[in-house]
This record gives structure tokens, sequence and C-alpha cells, in this order.
């Protein structure tokens, strides 16, 4: 039985070498949709939901999405990290760890970068936005709006952030970031709550925020809004006859997840982690509501990884780890019966071609093909080699 499975998989990875880069993905809906909210929870796996709820935590999106599944993380041939999961999440390719929307075969985007679902909702005509309580030069909004060799390359990132056609970037400050540059390329910067909540439908802004927007009530010295205020006021924002993406991120589950216990603080660190995923709880409750009222808006709720390896030991969840693991990480979905089977597991890279489906948009806009055969003879190789990843596996 083994050896059968074992040439199976090499006659998969035979056709795939040598077969069309094109790989079909069950659609969803297609017609009905006409705005997409994808939401990610940065670190954020099974037991952290599980751990909110051992802190008291009441859960919105496990008990008000249609379909409840699971995606499969990791980038090419490891445990991914930040860039290269919001990577597969936007363009639907595994990359290198560390790079962003660029092939692992060019990582310098020397002949082709592949093309993001922010990039595809602006040719067909949506408006767009990116919300983070990072900084906007961080891992998942970069993967959102640029194509770059290097996470660590923030003054490259803000660079190119400025110069796309997205209608608001908003997240926490970047001190790479040029203002007055981002002002000339038709951005009005904003610092405050206040500043935000100004805003009118017509106006392009780039959010620079300063305090703690993972938190459920943001303290009354700081102006800045929290993630649940920004997702609301963004949707607002964006809502318009042709449609909207928004990519909102909760980072700060991550954040809280990262550092191992040392027996004084890790108290502190479960009740922060919980904190922060229930402030992004409350974040998907206000996208639900909107598309519960709009009728038209798929919302997608999942992580780029998981972050603490953490496991039930003795009747409490606990981290094990200090860094990622390669656990399968939450997928909820709301506004489509089809964009998975209830349950399922699917691969991270397949979440935003299966988004592109649910509207309407054809294989040939989203992913793009390859164009050049050095390029396709490059992508083909990098198909090769997770296939013979998979092969190893069944050893």
């Amino acid at each position: 039985m083994m050896k059968a499975k074992k040439i199976l998989a090499l006659l998969l990875t035979l056709a795939l070498l040598f077969g069309s880069l094109s790989i079909a993905v069950s659609g969803t809906d297609s017609g009905q949709i006409k705005n997409v909210i994808l939401m990610i929870g940065d670190g954020m796996g099974e037991n952290h939901l599980n751990l909110a709820k051992q802190e008291g935590v009441e859960l919105f999106m496990e008990d008000n999405c249609d379909l409840r599944g699971q995606s499969k993380t990791r980038s090419l041939m490891e445990v991914t990290d930040s860039a290269a999961g919001a990577t597969a999440l936007s363009c639907g390719v595994r990359v290198i760890n560390g790079t962003l929307g660029v092939y692992a075969m060019d990582p310098l985007g020397l002949f082709s970068t592949p093309v993001s679902l922010t990039e595809v909702a602006i040719a067909n005509g949506m408006k767009t936005g990116i919300v983070t309580t990072d900084s906007t030069a961080g891992a998942t909004p970069s993967g959102f709006s640029v194509h770059c060799i290097s996470r660590s390359f923030e003054a490259s990132i803000s660079a190119q952030q400025i110069k796309t056609d997205i209608d608001l970037i908003w997240g926490d400050t970047c001190e790479a970031l040029d203002t007055d540059a981002a002002e000339e390329n038709g951005f009005e910067v904003i610092t405050t709550k206040d500043e935000m909540n100004a805003l009118t439908p017509d106006s392009r802004s780039f959010g620079q925020f300063s305090g703690n927007m993972w938190q459920l009530a943001v303290p009354e010295d700081d102006a800045s809004p929290n993630l649940t205020e920004m997702t609301e006021k963004a949707i607002s924002l964006l809502d318009n006859n042709d449609g909207f993406f928004l990519m909102v991120e909760g980072a700060h589950i991550d954040k809280h997840s990262h550092k191992t216990d040392d027996g004084v603080n890790y108290p502190e660190k479960v009740a922060n982690a919980a904190e922060a995923v229930e402030e992004f709880d409350n974040a998907v409750e206000a996208a639900v509501s909107f598309a519960r009222e709009d009728g038209e808006t798929l919302v997608v709720v999942t992580a780029d990884h998981e972050t603490g390896a953490i496991e039930l030991i003795d009747g409490t969840y606990t981290y094990t780890s200090g860094s990622h693991s390669g656990d399968n990480v939450p997928l909820f979905v709301y506004c489509s019966d089809s964009l998975i089977t209830d349950g399922a597991a699917i691969d991270n890279k397949d979440i935003p071609v299966r988004i592109a489906n649910a509207l309407g948009w054809d294989s040939n806009s989203f992913p793009a093909s390859e164009d050049g055969v050095f390029l396709t003879l490059m992508q083909r190789i990098v198909m090769l080699l997770e296939g013979l990843e998979s092969i190893q596996d069944l050893v």
C-alpha cells in the first residue's frame, strides 16, 4: 500500500511539472459576492481560541459563521513566517520566508511578480483597504500591498505602498514612512481616531496611529482607535456600488505568543493573548454584522500561522514554544455555503483563489498566468520540489 502511495505521489509530481500551472479550485457562489473582507489573526491557532475561552472569552466567530474548516500553513518547504504566510493568502503562491509577493525563483522580481488580491481588486474597479494593529510596513499588510525581497526593508515597503492605488492603509506608526511623499501621492496622513472618524468616502488615507490598538478599550489618554473601530470605519469608507476588498489583521495574537515562559510574566502573556483574540473577534463581529445587512459581502477569517505551539496539558492550554509551529489554523467563512466543505482543511494558498472565484474572476486574472519560458520553468521546478517533499513525507 505504501509503495502504491509513493507511485501515485510521483505521478502527481510529474503531472505538475509537465502539465499546466493552472490548478482548478472549487468555486463559491459566483455572482452573489460583491465585497470581500479577509480577516487574519496573526499567529492564531485553534488552541488560541481554546486558550481565550479558558480565560473567559466568548467567541463570536465560532457560533456565527456559515462554515468552519482549517488552513494548512507552510512556506516553501518549511514552517512559515508572517511574510510568506501573507503572500500565500494574498497571491496564492508559496514563497521563501521573509519575502513578500515575490516568487521563490525570482526574489528580486526581475522577470515577474505574483499578482495580489488587492491588485486585481483595483484592476476590477473595486475600492481596497488594509487595516492592522502592526506597523503599516509589517509583514502581513506588506504582503497585500508590495513586492519586496525582504520584510526588513521598511523604507522600500513604505515607498511602494504610497505609490499604490489602495484607498486606505492604517496601522501603527512606521518610522520609515515619508509622510510628505505620502501626501504628494494623494494620501491624507492621519494619526488619531478623531481624524479617522472625520474621513469621507472620497478620501484616500494613510493611518499612522500609536497606541494599544489591539486592546478591548484603548486608554482614555490614547488618541488611537482600536481594531474594531478601524474595521467599522474602513467598511463605511469603502462600501460602494462597485464593491471593495478589505484585509484586516489582528497582529498582537502573535506578538503576545512569542515570548517563552519565564515563570513571572507568563500569566500576563496568556491574558494579553486572550485579550488580543477577543478584540480580533470583536472586529470579526463588526465585519459579519455589516455582511448580514449587506447580503453581498464574503467574510473569511483565518490566520497566517500558529505561534506558541499551544497544547492542552493537565487540563490547561499552555504554550510549549516561543516560535511558530506548523499546526493548522482556523478558517471561518460567512456568506458562502461552498467556499470550503465544512470541516475541511485546505492549503493556505488556495484561499485567495477561492475568494477570486467567489468574485467571479477568471483564472487568467487570478492567479495570473506566467509569461516567459524562464519563469514558467522555474515555477514548475518549485512545484516539483514541493511534490518531492510530499513523497518524502510518505516514506
